[in-house]
């Protein structure tokens, strides 16, 4: 059982596959540098080339987003 977020956050982290072919990367930022981050991230990686994607987000307190950009990790 979880006793704190760390705990919950590594178990959660332990589910995903290790290889499945991605590479992720988690960005915090104010909502206008999200967008830019995003669109340059898409840009740099065309969803037709390299299956890229916002594999999850979600906005925070302080009224920053959290996100996850994901693209094939053959690409590199």
């Amino acid at each position: 059982m979880a006793t704190s977020p760390r705990d919950l956050a590594t178990r959660m982290a332990g589910r995903r596959k290790p290889d499945d072919g991605y590479v992720r990367e988690t960005f915090t930022l104010p909502r206008e540098k999200a967008r830019v981050k995003a669109r340059d991230f898409l840009t740099r990686y065309p969803k037709a080339g390299y299956m890229s994607a916002v594999e999850s987000w979600r906005e925070l307190p302080g009224g920053d987003i959290e996100f996850t950009m994901r693209r094939l990790r053959s690409a590199d």
